[in-house]
């Protein structure tokens, strides 16, 4: 790998990445915030799929980073066609196995999602829920989300950003990872960027009629749910934002 603040080769950056998420794969729904464990959880995440989701039937969906397919199964569940990528084997597994399980009807594959294995115009709607900040090249990642969409098609990023004035990260936090660490200087986005960021990002990539939603409702019910599961309380800003391919 390259001296501090020079990238090394993306090729070893990402292995650092699969073996992370690889290593997190069997219990990542049971860390908190990777399911919905309450009525208030459940109330915002409707809330949110229904102020994004674009009106007019169903919709072929892409679900960037989709991990063990929390977006996957919601938008499956909503009747949409979705493909879930992700980028560490075991956690494509592990969706493969909720989805058998389920009986739910999702194509899932292992892919990049700074280099998808699609057609430029294949989806409706392109998602990612708390990826950006995992890439090296995440700005990459975005031209290439937007070529996937058809025109007229919707790109929506979930994400947040960490308190910067959290010294000591909690226990099993992907950054304070020994992965992470080794590569932590060669992504962009470590530690997420905030809302306006990620709303300007948008726009300069092209895409028009760019919103936001700071999503205090779903910080409220996650925050509800760390004190009555006797959890030490986190500060964190969470926020979806999206916008629209031009239309022909």
């Amino acid at each position: 790998m390259g001296a501090p603040g020079q990238p090394g080769p993306p090729d070893v950056v990402k292995q650092q990445v699969a073996a992370h998420w690889n290593r997190r794969a069997p219990g990542f729904d049971e860390d908190f915030g990777h399911s919905i464990r309450t009525a208030a959880e459940r109330a915002a995440w409707d809330r949110i799929l229904n102020l994004v989701l674009p009106a007019g039937g169903r919709l072929d969906a892409l679900d960037a980073g989709c991990g063990t397919g929390f977006l996957t199964f919601e938008l499956a569940g909503r009747g949409h066609r979705v493909t879930g990528v992700d980028f560490a084997p075991a956690m494509i597994a592990e969706a493969r196995r909720k989805a058998a399980e389920r009986a739910v009807s999702a194509r899932l594959e292992e892919a990049d999602a700074e280099q998808l294995p699609f057609a430029a115009a294949s989806f409706d709607l392109v998602i990612s829920r708390h990826l950006l900040w995992t890439l090296p090249h995440p700005e990459a990642a975005i031209d290439e989300w937007i070529r996937v969409l058809r025109p007229g098609g919707r790109l929506v990023v979930v994400d947040g950003q960490f308190d910067p004035g959290v010294l000591t990260l909690p226990a099993g936090s992907a950054r304070s990872s020994q992965e992470y660490a080794a590569i932590g200087d060669q992504l962009p986005f470590l530690g997420g960027r905030s809302r306006e960021e990620i709303e300007r990002l948008l726009t300069a990539h092209g895409l028009r009629t760019v919103r936001s939603d700071p999503l205090h409702d779903l910080v409220a019910a996650q925050a509800q749910r760390m004190v009555d599961e006797g959890r030490e309380p986190r500060t964190h800003r969470r926020y979806v934002v999206w916008g629209d391919v031009a239309p022909r």
